[in-house]
């Protein structure tokens, strides 16, 4: 059985969760989001408690448990709370800001590199080496926190380029002259 797929999810106060079918739709606080899962997944709501159980012990359905589990209970965080990704740039002359709704990354390029967050998320430059994008849905908010990052991926011998906050970069020692 799965361990992450018997947890119940608590919705709390203020959070709404009305199931259609295979489509659960979720409202709170910060917005609305909606996701079809797996017919096979049976998804029971009982006094503010949401219960995953799947119908056999089959691999697809052992899967499918855990997973849309994890999901109910990530929509259900993304419209109380909402997720939030830090990025750091890290390298002379590397800098970010914000135009308008744009994120304008100046890293290193003959040109700079210009994002526009899609609706629903939001990109804030708190300083000019530090990016975070925020949003409700974790899956758009890693997303683009990716994307942001695969601009100038950090590279092993100097550390520079975009990196997420804590993220441990190792590092090399470069060529030796004789």
């Amino acid at each position: 059985m799965s361990r992450i797929g018997k947890k119940p999810v608590e919705i709390p106060a203020g959070v709404t969760v009305t199931i259609n079918e295979n489509t659960v739709t979720v409202k709170g606080p910060k917005g609305e989001l909606s996701r079809s899962f797996s017919p096979d997944m049976a998804i029971k709501i009982e006094d503010n408690i949401i219960n995953v159980t799947r119908p056999s012990d089959s691999k697809i359905h052992r899967a499918l448990h855990g997973t849309t589990r994890a999901l109910l209970a990530n929509m259900i965080d993304g419209v109380s709370k909402g997720f939030e990704k830090s990025l750091e740039l890290v390298g002379v002359g590397y800098r970010a800001q914000k135009q308008g709704k744009k994120l304008v990354l100046n890293v290193g390029y003959s040109h700079p590199v210009e994002f526009e967050p899609e609706e629903g998320l939001e990109v804030e430059v708190p300083s000019n080496t530090k990016v975070v994008v925020k949003g409700m849905s974790k899956e758009r908010v890693g997303a683009l926190a990716a994307n942001i990052r695969d601009v100038r991926p950090p590279e092993p011998y100097k550390g520079k380029g975009i990196r997420y906050e804590g993220e441990y970069v190792r590092r090399k020692e470069g060529k030796t002259g004789k």
